[in-house]
């Protein structure tokens, strides 16, 4: 039974080299980029306060289970005896995985502390407030480092296990 979890979660399901969690955290972030921007969309445009909150709650679960999840995997199994073939392994992808790292270490713990923040200070339901000034540049900030996050990400992936 161990041997056959091994074999799953060594064989990806993208077709590359990467593991299968490698695989589901690049698919995931092709999934979370839209849903952001729908809350987004909905907050500036719609002034749907609500449901941007339930989406951002959302987001926050998904991202954080994924990334323990994703955490886990990789200290326990690693990663880089799939990269070693790539013909950047020797080159550009430890800097590519490094300024990867920075952005997305960095995104996750702006992101809590937005959220939390947020859930402190805004009312419930929630809507426009003095906190707003606060908010904004800070969300905003989160949100680029989120795309930051995700567009690197795709770079390491493809750096590491398509090439």
């Amino acid at each position: 039974m161990w041997q056959q979890f091994l074999e799953f979660r060594e064989s990806g399901f993208l077709g590359y080299r990467g593991t299968f969690m490698l695989d589901l955290v690049v698919v995931a972030m092709v999934l979370v980029l839209p849903v952001l921007s729908v809350s987004i969309y909905v907050v500036k445009f719609r002034q749907a306060y609500q449901l941007h909150k339930q989406l951002q709650i959302l987001l926050g679960m998904v991202l954080l289970a994924t990334v323990l999840v994703f955490e886990f995997d990789v200290r326990i199994f690693g990663w880089k005896h799939k990269a070693e073939p790539s013909i950047y392994y020797n080159t550009w992808l430890f800097p590519v995985f490094y300024t990867h790292l920075a952005i997305s270490v960095s995104t996750t713990l702006l992101w809590i502390w937005v959220t939390w923040r947020a859930l402190l200070n805004f009312p419930s339901p929630p809507v426009p407030c003095a906190y707003s000034r606060t908010h904004l540049p800070q969300a905003k900030l989160a949100g680029v480092g989120m795309f930051l996050t995700a567009i690197t990400g795709w770079i390491f992936y493809y750096m590491a296990f398509v090439a």
